[in-house]
């Protein structure tokens, strides 16, 4: 099974942090990442598509995509 994540934050350190402990639990990046104002909040936001293999899953929208 692919599982697929989009990961966000304010750009700020977090974001890095959130990224790279995805990509150590075995994500790969997938795309660009987006950064845009977001205008709510007067801040900027980062964004990065993840993807990732699981073997012998099989998907339900009840998994919890951060427990991989």
């Amino acid at each position: 099974m692919k599982l697929y994540r989009f990961l966000s934050e304010d750009d700020t350190s977090a974001f890095c942090h959130k990224v790279t402990k995805a990509l150590n639990a075995g994500w790969a990046l997938h795309g660009d990442p987006t950064y845009a104002f977001d205008a709510a909040n007067g801040t900027m936001r980062c964004g990065q598509a993840v993807v990732k293999d699981v073997a012998g899953e099989t998907y339900s929208p009840d998994i919890k995509l951060g427990s991989y």
